[in-house]
């Protein structure tokens, strides 16, 4: 590496972009799959969202945990332990809608299991990746979930098609190990001083400062956490409101659009091409633009940090509040598509704002303010998954159609209003000063 001039964060900042793919190749390819195997044997739509809110449930179990454990063991172990534990039980369990307790039990597991991911990627960043480098870093490394997402919506229903449901879980699996084997073998424990070059004893001093400026910036494992200043620091409840708020919309379009697509367009996703994975593809090519935009205006002075955050997230936020609620106002697959386009790739976009400032307020606990903030993000998987579920059936008990505009209005308009709310706390109350020592 050293002779090719690659610095070794290049390769983990590469290896947690693909980590984040294969992660949401999973969560978008069950909810295909099962949805799917559930049509076929008529599982209502409310007993659909509480199996698909159940990944949720474990998610949130695990994100306090997995910032705790990243911060104590490491977050390389934590992230290897974690993939190969979610990979196991979708390689060893069966996809099969009439074993309810089993298909419970295994979504909850693999909830747990990808709950430490988050946490452990910021854990490691932090450690490897300088500030000027941040933004465009994180940027990419969870654009990788989009990019997932979109490889799932176009792949996995011609594999549904082709080899049934049950085939979902295995090539996830094989995936998963796959990945898991190349990060055992690519990454390694953080130096003290991340791709530093090697400095005689009396330049300790000049060491220091360059240390100081790259990304070996993380409390000693052994350091206390200040949990209280944590649970009632402001900057981080903006980031807590924000991450719930990008989450519910982002889960509610994951799971519900293929069947807003379905039972809303009567539109098969086999039938629908490649347009399916633009919104997915569109979150992509934001977030790392956001991520770029952000770096530049920082590195330039264009802009403070604090302005660059509220500027993008709050860009982000409102136009995808306008497209959300103009979503359902379109009856064709390409007005549903160019607004879903919009509002994901926007959501992301806002990514540059509020999920990159873990590491503005806290470089050294990146890991735990993650966790934090991530177990209100995963509420609001639960919460919006299993509530849109809901909805739907409450609106077929008072005979409304499925096929009607009308039924999914309250669907998306929820998360429009919650975008807008979520943009105006972030503009008061957030900052990208470092707060936490």
């Amino acid at each position: 590496m050293a002779r090719m001039k690659f610095p070794k964060r290049y390769v983990i900042v590469l290896l947690t972009f693909i980590c984040t793919n294969v992660c949401y190749i999973e969560r978008v390819g069950f909810s295909i799959a099962y949805t799917v195997a559930a049509d076929a044997i008529g599982v209502n739509q409310a007993n659909k969202g509480m199996i698909l809110s159940m990944f949720y449930c474990g998610y949130v179990l695990s994100q306090i945990p997995g910032g705790w454990a990243a911060q104590r063991i490491g977050g390389r172990r934590v992230l290897l332990m974690s993939f190969v534990l979610w990979s196991l039980i979708c390689g060893l369990i069966p996809l099969d809608p009439n074993r309810v307790v089993i298909l419970v039990l295994s979504r909850l597991f693999v909830g747990v299991a990808q709950g430490f991911i988050f946490p452990s990627i910021h854990n490691v960043l932090a450690q490897w990746v300088p500030p000027q480098e941040r933004s465009r870093s994180v940027s990419l490394t969870t654009s990788g979930m989009y990019l997932g997402a979109a490889c799932g919506m176009l792949l996995v229903p011609s594999l549904v098609k082709h080899m049934g449901p049950h085939s979902v879980f295995f090539v996830e699996a094989i995936l998963g190990v796959t990945w898991s084997v190349i990060w055992l073998k690519f990454s390694s424990e953080p130096p003290r001083t991340a791709d530093l070059p090697k400095v005689s004893v009396p330049k300790v001093a000049s060491r220091e400062k360059i240390k100081a400026q790259a990304g070996g910036v993380v409390a000693p494992r052994t350091a206390r956490i200040p949990w209280r200043k944590i649970i009632f620091s402001l900057p981080v409840w903006a980031i807590l409101v924000n991450n719930f708020t990008f989450h519910y919309a982002l889960y509610v379009l994951m799971n519900w659009l293929p069947t807003y697509f379905e039972l809303g367009l009567q539109l098969s996703l086999q039938d629908m091409g490649s347009s399916k994975m633009l919104p997915y593809l569109n979150m992509f090519i934001f977030s790392n633009i956001g991520g770029v935009v952000a770096d530049h205006l920082i590195t330039r002075r264009i802009l403070s940090v604090t302005k660059t955050r509220k500027l993008l997230n709050t860009i982000g936020f409102v136009v995808s509040a306008v497209a959300l609620m103009s979503l359902p106002l379109f009856r064709t697959p390409s007005g549903t598509v160019l607004c879903s386009s919009i509002s994901l790739g926007f959501l992301a976009l806002g990514r540059a704002g509020f999920a990159v400032n873990h590491m503005d307020v806290a470089p050294k606990f990146a890991g735990i303010v993650m966790g934090v903030s991530n177990t209100a993000g995963t509420l609001a998987g639960i919460v919006g998954v299993g509530l849109t579920g809901n909805i739907l059936e409450a609106a077929k008990a008072s005979n409304m159609d499925l096929t009607n505009s009308e039924t999914w209005k309250t669907v998306f308009f929820v998360p429009g209003y919650l975008c807008i709310f979520s943009s105006v706390i972030f503009l008061i109350f957030s900052t990208g000063e470092k707060i936490f020592e």
